[in-house]
């Protein structure tokens, strides 16, 4: 079993000690001012520049999480936990602003770390198979762009509809 799936199973913790359930229990302000969890909450298929100890995504994890309920679902949880901190919410299949959206905005409003860590988010959701998932938080993004709730440049956005196509090489 790989460092990244004993980790998102709660039996092993990342390079500095701390567990997902750690990661879970961030306030707002942790998550915005550290910037070594974000690659373990959402792993991808290449090396992180900011965090040399982050784990690499493995086919053998990415099918660790397309067979195991529980690993998806501790996903899930820390997809929960991403969409808080930017005033979102899962709705069914869609992605809301939450009530204190207003006070959380200008985590999409300014061009920052914020929009590097959504694109993580939405590939490593696809890869870790919850693609639907990925796409819904994309159309969330989008009909927040449509309403005037988010200023985003077009190269993100293409970077975002990019991240959750499979066609892309990751």
């Amino acid at each position: 079993m790989s460092q990244l799936v004993a980790f998102y199973r709660g039996e092993a913790n990342d390079s500095e000690g701390r567990s997902l359930a750690d990661f879970w229990t961030f306030s707002d302000g942790q998550m915005e001012s550290r910037h070594d969890f974000i690659q373990w909450m959402f792993p991808l298929e290449e090396p992180s520049q900011f965090n040399p100890d982050a784990p690499i995504l493995t086919r053998a994890d990415r099918e660790a999480f397309q067979d195991d309920p529980a690993l998806r679902a501790n996903l899930l949880k820390s997809f929960d936990r991403f969409l808080g901190f930017l005033g979102l919410a899962r709705e069914e299949d869609r992605v809301v602003p939450t009530s204190d959206f207003e006070e959380k905005r200008w985590r999409l409003n300014e061009p920052n770390h914020n929009w590097l860590r959504i694109t993580r988010v939405l590939a490593s959701l696809r890869l870790l198979g919850l693609a639907n998932e990925s796409k819904g938080f994309h159309q969330g993004l989008e009909s927040l762009i449509a309403q005037g709730k988010a200023r985003i440049t077009a190269d993100t956005r293409a970077y975002w509809k990019n991240a959750t196509s499979p066609d892309q090489a990751r």
